[in-house]
């Protein structure tokens, strides 16, 4: 795969990324931390749904669980460098089920089953290059 491919599905990734840290950042000004952690639980797969979707109906060059795996990949690397070190200074976020793991789960549970949806309503495209 080449890189302008490489771009187009991190890109995808990092929007989806930035949608999470700014539910995250607006709900921790605005409610509880439970509260926002049970928001962004919820909205989280739904973005990761919506931007798949994108992605498997304009590019799909990858396969639905590579994919998925790209994505929640790079939203672990995003939080543990990002969010955990550089913003918060701790790993803490990490022991928390519904702050981090059940919403990595969601994400990709939720970008694998929008690509099998996708990929198998619409024709194949080209995606050998």
């Amino acid at each position: 795969m080449n890189a302008r491919k490489w771009v187009v599905i991190l890109l995808h990734a990092f929007i989806d990324w930035a949608l999470c840290a700014a539910t995250m950042g607006i709900g921790m000004a605005v409610t509880t931390s439970q509260a926002i952690l049970v928001i962004h639980a919820i909205l989280a797969p739904i973005f990761f749904g919506l931007v798949a979707w994108v992605y498997f109906t304009r590019f799909h060059y990858t396969k639905p669980l590579s994919t998925a795996a790209i994505f929640t990949a790079f939203v672990m690397l995003m939080d543990f460098f990002v969010v955990a070190l550089l913003i918060l200074h701790s790993l803490a976020m990490f022991a928390s089920l519904l702050g981090t793991w059940i919403p990595f789960a969601l994400i990709f549970l939720s970008t694998l089953l929008t690509g099998l949806v996708v990929t198998r309503r619409i024709p194949r495209q080209a995606t050998s290059s």
